[in-house]
């Protein structure tokens, strides 16, 4: 993509409506009318924030991370009851979203992109629910948020105290608590709509129920279904080599990706004691997506043609046990959970029989057991199950001591099962994977990580303003793989490759000597088992350790005011590439040099905070779908990520609250991605034709994101009426790190989104109707093909064995974008 030079005007030409609108709210201060003079007497201030980022709790003002923090309050006031609600409020915080309505979080620009695969890396966004990790490879677990006493995103590498995974960052969600010390309860019901789209409900509540003085139960449920707004309509195909033409009458259906999520969480609080307390916790939760998320442009705006059902159910249970108490003076935390989750999904792939067709003429193999050509199209359909266990203990010393620490141990054991079958219906029996019919590719496996670590962080107060700190971590990471992939021998022999190199029923034959599957031992129903290590011994492993650091000093100019200066390190666990010729990929690493500032003035009316920083990603990990659709990942090459984040918060009268946040990100590449590593796994950065040279801008974060929040409440015969308005920003961004892919997906532009809402409060309860997306904007979360890139790309047609459709003469790329524009009536109650 060519750079024109009037890029940098027209970028800052696309922000001035949110400067505009960030100026024109903090004037209305100074436009206070005698009302709000009046309530002034009130006094206008900004309610006190705590967080854990640290793991302690403290005021957020005197933490010294960029942290940006949604409470109890600002959620409801924003009607945040998922992800994709609270992202957009945080200007750290980019996404893409799949297909399936997934989403996969990035912090502060780092991100190479084709996240998200079951046997890809690992997350570089830590995900926390209370004290127990959720992150997964493949997708975080997205609970409801209702109930929610605060979420967190701490930006920048928290790798002493969050360990893997944590590299750019982390988000928390933290939840209320059970409380002996009084009754509490609460409902609310919603009704929504989305624009020529369906309907959808919210139901929640909780119940806050003491036990005893000493012991007290909370427990919440919610019922959620969310209405669909892509048409799958009619349309036919016709495959080239065969002359067979396809079409979906039987699954035309308007608002066909609808959903619907119901769960519950409950926790017990005891009090041991003065000082111990333990706290056992469950959450389940049950979603089922039907559809796609995404449309295709060329069939319509919102619309798609899908010729086979699609449908996802993602179902998790949390078990958690978390114990407080003290030693003497010093605080120790235990906690466990284990996290049990089933997947379940089947999936349309006819794109890829279709554009193979097109470019190979892979027509020639879809025949049946009479010898005549069949439809080949394809369709998936995915059963996996995942465990995760995990423990942590550790201890603080007083918090007011000059000298203070905190340290701890913390293991986690990660299980995938997986399994997916590619099936074509009517499939000639001799081309089968054995056992399983109509299965053209099988994965069948296992995937273990695991992680030890001990963490310590160390401050001194050298004077009553100067702090420094000092922390570090030490871990040591397995990961392992085993199983089966790939085709029958008989569908594909692989005749041309070296014998180790093959995989599917082929790699069976070379590993367990014998053409005759009958003499191969199964593994899990699949025909056999032959991922194997160098060694060769079955299953492929790989172990890794190393130490972060951190280093901080914080200086206070009053009691109100800080600046910090930081250095930190992040990092992601390698892992193990399925397709037995690569090796495995190892662990990439984040360094973060900081200078930033927590201030508040005006008696506590306004904050202002924001972070300077640099971070150098070294050899960061790349997956890609290599051949046969196989994911391989890479290390792939290094990058910088220049930056700067402010938000302010403002109480402009007691009635008029406004908060706004910023993010500028420099995000490039500082050597050449060549595309393959050398024989020990490092990148290769000196190559004649880089896929993505030094410059290269990373994807998915855009260069600026920024957002304004503005609500005024006032008095009104008894009641409390209000009127909230958020504008959200968020500029232009690519859609792959590799140029010639990037060119045939194209660039996501930027977007504005405007949510309004109005509502009256009275006593104990909240009516509230509400409008997100007011104008309806089409803002873009991905681009991306059912195949390779180039293939479903169309990238080379010379090339091809027959002509695309017209239509499609520049490929078949889908778009996921935001929610059309959603009307909602909403109505709460507390007791």
């Amino acid at each position: 993509m060519k750079t024109h030079k009037n890029m940098k005007p027209m970028l800052r030409v696309s922000r001035l409506p949110l400067t505009a609108a960030i100026y024109m709210a903090l004037s209305t201060a100074a436009l206070a009318g005698p009302d709000d003079q009046a309530t002034e007497e009130k006094k206008a201030t900004l309610d006190t924030v705590t967080v854990t980022a640290q793991k302690r709790t403290e005021n957020l003002q005197e933490v010294p991370i960029s942290i940006q923090v949604l409470g109890t309050q600002k959620l409801t006031e924003m009607n945040v009851s998922d992800f994709d609600d609270y992202a957009k409020l945080l200007p750290s915080l980019s996404y893409t979203q799949g297909e399936g309505g997934g989403s996969d979080p990035y912090i502060r620009g780092v991100v190479s992109g084709g996240d998200g695969n079951h046997s890809g890396p690992s997350p570089s966004v830590g995900i926390y629910l209370d004290e127990q990790p959720v992150t997964g490879v493949g997708g975080s677990i997205e609970p409801h948020i209702y109930d929610i006493e605060r979420v967190e995103a701490l930006a920048g590498p928290q790798g002493t105290l969050y360990g893997a995974s944590s590299q750019s960052g982390t988000i928390k969600i933290i939840t209320n608590k059970p409380d002996a010390s009084a009754f509490a309860a609460g409902y609310a019901f919603e009704v929504n709509s989305v624009s020529n789209g369906g309907d959808g409900h919210v139901l929640e509540g909780f119940l806050n129920l003491p036990l005893s003085e000493v012991a007290a139960l909370r427990v919440v449920g919610w019922d959620k279904k969310e209405a669909g707004w892509i048409d799958n309509v009619y349309n036919e195909r016709t495959f080239p080599y065969s002359g067979i033409t396809d079409d979906n009458a039987d699954l035309v259906e308007k608002d066909y990706n609808d959903s619907h999520t119901t769960g519950a969480r409950a926790a017990l609080k005891i009090d041991l004691g003065e000082n111990w307390s333990i706290m056992p916790s469950i959450m389940t939760q049950k979603e089922t997506t039907n559809g796609s998320f995404a449309f295709d442009p060329v069939v319509g705006d919102l619309k798609i043609s899908r010729y086979y059902p699609e449908s996802l159910e993602d179902k998790f249970t949390q078990v958690a046990l978390t114990v407080t108490g003290k030693i003497g003076n010093f605080d120790l935390v235990y906690a466990f959970s284990t996290l049990d989750r089933d997947g379940k999904a089947e999936s349309d792939y006819s794109d890829y029989g279709f554009w193979y067709d097109i470019a190979l003429g892979y027509g020639y193999y879809a025949i049946n057991n009479d010898f005549d050509y069949i439809n080949p199209s394809q369709t998936t359909l995915s059963d996996g199950h995942q465990t995760k266990r995990s423990h942590e203990i550790r201890i603080s010393s007083p918090q007011d001591e000059r000298f203070r620490f905190i340290g701890g141990y913390f293991q986690i054991d990660q299980f995938r099962d997986i399994q997916e079958r590619y099936l074509i219906d009517d499939w000639y029996d001799g081309y089968e994977v054995t056992g399983w019919e109509d299965t053209i590719w099988l994965t069948k496996q296992e995937r273990r990580d695991s992680e030890k670590a001990v963490f310590g962080e160390f401050s001194f107060d050298f004077t009553d303003k100067l702090t420094a700190t000092a922390g570090f971590r030490y871990f040591e990471n397995d990961n392992s793989l085993r199983g089966f992939f790939g085709f029958s021998r008989a569908f594909s022999s692989q005749n041309s490759r070296p014998p180790s190199q093959r995989y599917g029923e082929a790699g069976c034959a070379f590993v367990w000597g014998s053409t005759n599957p009958a003499d191969w031992p199964k593994f899990n129903g699949a025909p056999c088992e032959f991922i194997v290590d160098p060694d060769g011994s079955l299953g492929k492993t790989t172990k890794e350790n190393g130490t972060l650091g951190k280093v901080n000093v914080t200086y206070k100019l009053d009691d109100s005011k800080l600046i910090y200066g930081t250095w930190s390190e992040g990092y992601r666990p390698g892992g193990v590439n399925r397709r037995a010729t690569l090796p495995p990929y190892q662990a990439d690493y984040l360094t973060n040099w900081e200078f930033g500032w927590k201030t508040s003035w005006m008696d506590n009316r306004l904050t202002f905070n924001g972070a300077l920083f640099r971070q150098e990603w070294k050899d960061f990990q790349f997956t890609i779908l290599g051949q046969n659709g196989l994911t391989e990942i890479k290390n792939a090459n290094q990058a910088r990520i220049d930056g700067l984040e402010m938000d302010v918060n403002f109480a402009a009268t007691y009635n008029l609250q406004i908060s706004a946040g910023v993010a500028f990100y420099d995000a490039k590449l500082t050597e050449n991605y060549c595309g393959f590593t050398d024989e020990d796994g490092n990148p290769v950065t000196d190559c004649a034709d880089p896929e993505a040279p030094t410059g290269t801008r990373l994807p998915v974060t855009a260069d600026f994101k920024g957002n304004l929040n503005a609500r005024y409440t006032f008095d009104w015969n008894g009641y409390e009426p209000f009127i909230q308005g958020s504008v959200v920003y968020e500029g232009r961004r690519t859609s792959d790190l590799r140029i010639l892919e990037r060119e045939i997906l194209g660039d996501m532009p930027s977007y504005t989104m405007f949510d309004l809402s109005a509502g009256i409060r009275k006593d104990s309860w909240t009516l509230n109707l509400y409008v997100k997306n007011l104008f309806d904007e089409r803002a873009e979360f991905n681009r991306f093909t059912m195949c390779a890139v180039t293939v479903c790309g169309n990238a080379f047609p010379g090339d091809n064995v027959f002509p695309a459709p017209p239509e499609y003469a520049n490929g078949q790329i889908y778009t996921v974008a935001a929610q059309p524009r959603t009307i909602g009536l909403r109505f709460s109650q507390e007791f």
